[in-house]
């Protein structure tokens, strides 16, 4: 069997597991076209056809499906000796993907992620960060990265220790002028920086104290999706904005935003790496762990 043909009934299984050519071409770095091309030589080498295409969905013929279920535990164990190959390597090399929120990637960014790199440079680190939850394992990535009590209970979790907590700020000038909130209803008052989610719901500011719990619903002249845009509109004094405080720690210490009502945000549940048990895992991933370990000890 050659290395082409792998490949090729790699892309089969991504495309039957995502039911998208689109997905299963941005999961294996190729585009869309030579995706299609390669199914559809591979088609014409087993004089089947895998898959029903149309403009709006992809499924698997009953051809397709008999193959799937064939192939995709001998591709497993196929994999598997070339995992267990590679774990024999003394240089780690290869992809890891993890998938992670946004801000909690920014915030190991710097200390984890570009550190390991500087140590192992053939390692390739493919980060996908997205606002919702996912399957790591069927979305194919090795890692995830979440805050503690979102990761699933049948995964090995790595807690990384981080002091984490959401911050209310506001530029020098814009609280001179408006004054500020001492309690979260107080905000009402005030001209806000609205935050829309990925669902596309509109984000309700989270507050709490000595066990009370509020929500604030709050109004302003800007709706953002960004959490780095809510930084500028904040530091050029156009409301009041609700971020990750990492995100805005460096603007607070040098006086380019106020922090207020710190007292009603608590700190949050801290991050963790995670990922499911694996039988001899690569040098690259064996690494990367020993790495989280040693980050999350110091």
């Amino acid at each position: 069997m050659t290395r082409s043909v792998l490949v090729d009934i790699d892309a089969v299984l991504a495309i039957a597991r995502l039911g998208s050519f689109r997905g299963a071409a941005l999961e294996l770095g190729m585009s869309t076209t030579a995706l299609s091309n390669a199914i559809a030589k591979l088609e014409q080498r087993l004089g089947i056809r895998l898959f029903n295409r149309t403009t709006r969905s992809v499924s698997l013929t009953d051809a397709g499906r008999a193959f799937v279920e064939r192939v995709g535990p001998a591709m497993i164990d196929i994999h598997d000796a070339m995992t267990a190959a590679q774990s024999l390597q003394e240089i780690p090399t290869g992809t890891l993907r993890i998938n992670a929120f946004a801000s909690a990637a920014r915030e190991v960014m710097a200390p984890l992620i570009i550190s390991f790199l500087q140590r192992y440079p053939q390692v390739h680190i493919d980060l996908v960060t997205e606002g919702r939850l996912v399957d790591i394992v069927a979305g194919g990535f090795d890692l995830g990265l979440r805050p503690a009590d979102l990761v699933p209970s049948d995964m090995i979790a790595i807690p990384l220790g981080l002091k984490r907590s959401n911050a209310v700020v506001a530029s020098p000038a814009f609280l001179s002028a408006h004054g500020r909130p001492t309690v979260p209803n107080d905000l009402y008052r005030f001209r806000c920086i609205r935050a829309r989610l990925p669902n596309q719901a509109l984000f309700r500011w989270k507050f709490e104290k000595d066990g009370n719990q509020v929500q604030i619903d709050v109004k302003g002249s800007i709706t953002l999706d960004e959490p780095s845009l809510v930084r500028i509109a904040a530091q050029n004094g156009v409301g009041i904005g609700y971020v990750m405080e990492p995100d805005v720690r460096d603007d607070i210490a040098a006086g380019r935003l106020v922090r207020v009502l710190e007292d009603w945000t608590p700190p949050l549940a801290p991050l963790a790496l995670y990922y499911p048990g694996r039988k001899n895992p690569p040098a690259a991933f064996t690494a990367f762990i020993k790495a989280a370990r040693n980050f999350s000890n110091g």
